[in-house]
């Protein structure tokens, strides 16, 4: 089993690596933090402006209580921070978006306002005796707040004082062009290069495609919910947008078929195959489906995928020559009574095979009143029935 990662993000890596590199905590006590991270001993995580608690679960029956202070920044260090992000369009922009780029933290070391953790920004206390700074159950707090700043970069603005809405609506107001006395709008200056420069210039080499990370990312919940009327909810979109970087990590990292291509139905089987966050029942009362019929469905398509479930609606006729093979398959099987055909099944004794509009057959089992699906598709039966489906 591959072992527990903190930090899967820049953001969340740049947190770990100042914890480790910067912020002067105690080396012996931060490797034992990190098992105790890792073994799941940590309860109740929240953080607040400025400040991390939990409860760590130690050698005593009742967990001690981790309190992990943060120093805030000071109004001079938020005006150096926010002139430094509204500066530049593209950080002021990426920011607005609800997005942290790289460049910004390295920018914001750069101006004095550093959103990373330094020599003393760190407090941690806890209720057990231990006084090393930190002992390993503050340090394993410190470690998961990692996890905090992959799901949401703003938490890195969080600790140093300030909400995700306040830092967006100073960075707003000093995106907004003045007003002269006249009442004329003037727009901050910004660095450019001029046209004939920017079309004498030879095109750069195509870069080369990022790798795939190990792992899809977590989206960041919206700013701002859906307006009410429109039926939609943060949690809602959360689940989809997940989703969506699921697949496109599997695109990217060429995990089999992503499902760009379906339609409604498949869709709608595969998520429910994936097991829908507020249930089946949930999931098969907005579709409009019956819930039994969903559940055969998300089963399809967790044995065979999209040939599964399209063979389960109705196969094809299979050609000559690979129904005369199925029913010679079939006959040396030693399932008992005689081969039957029908539409595009090959039936004897508990066993069928479906022919599907793709050209391969998909292995059924008699099961209560009707017939299960077993397996996925091949184009000669007698692999079927060699694996056992």
């Amino acid at each position: 089993m591959a072992r527990r990662v903190f930090g899967t993000t820049w953001w969340g890596g740049a947190w770990v690596a100042a914890l480790e590199q910067r912020a002067r905590l105690d080396p012996n006590r931060l490797p034992r933090g990190r098992t105790y991270a890792r073994k799941g001993q940590v309860g109740g995580l929240s953080v607040v402006p400025g400040r991390v608690t939990a409860r760590v679960r130690g050698s005593r029956p009742v967990p001690y209580r981790v309190t992990v202070e943060v120093r805030r920044f000071t109004a001079r260090e938020w005006d150096v921070l926010l002139t430094a992000v509204a500066g530049r369009a593209g950080h002021a922009a990426a920011l607005l978006d609800a997005e942290l780029p790289p460049e910004l933290a390295d920018h914001a070391r750069a101006a004095g306002a550093d959103l990373l953790p330094g020599p003393g920004d760190v407090r941690p206390r806890c209720s057990c005796p231990d006084t090393a700074n930190p002992c390993k159950h503050a340090a394993a707090v410190c470690y998961l707040v990692a996890d905090e700043v992959d799901a949401d970069p703003f938490v890195l603005f969080l600790l140093r004082g300030r909400e995700r809405d306040t830092v967006l609506a100073h960075v707003r107001a000093r995106r907004a062009p003045p007003r002269a006395a006249t009442g004329e709008t003037r727009f901050p200056d910004e660095p450019g290069v001029a046209p004939e420069q920017a079309f004498g210039r030879a095109p750069a080499a195509v870069p080369a495609p990022a790798p795939a990370p190990p792992a899809p990312g977590r989206p960041i919940p919206p700013a701002v919910g859906p307006p009410p009327a429109s039926g939609l909810s943060i949690a809602a979109l959360s689940v989809l947008a997940t989703d969506a970087a699921e697949r496109a990590w599997a695109l990217l990292a060429g995990a089999g078929d992503t499902g760009l291509e379906l339609t409604w139905e498949d869709d709608l089987a595969r998520r429910a195959a994936a097991g829908p966050p507020d249930g089946l029942p949930a999931l098969a009362a907005a579709a409009g489906v019956p819930v039994r019929e969903l559940a055969r469905r998300a089963a399809a398509w967790r044995v065979a995928g999209r040939g599964g479930l399209a063979v389960l609606r109705g196969g094809a006729a299979p050609p000559a020559a690979c129904l005369a093979e199925a029913k010679a398959d079939l006959a040396e099987s030693g399932e008992p009574g005689p081969t039957r055909v029908w539409r595009d099944r090959v039936t004897r004794g508990g066993v069928q095979l479906r022919y599907g509009e793709d050209g391969r057959w998909y292995p059924f089992r008699r099961a209560g009143g009707g017939w299960e699906l077993t397996g996925p598709g091949a184009t000669r039966p007698l692999d079927l029935l060699y694996a056992g489906c």
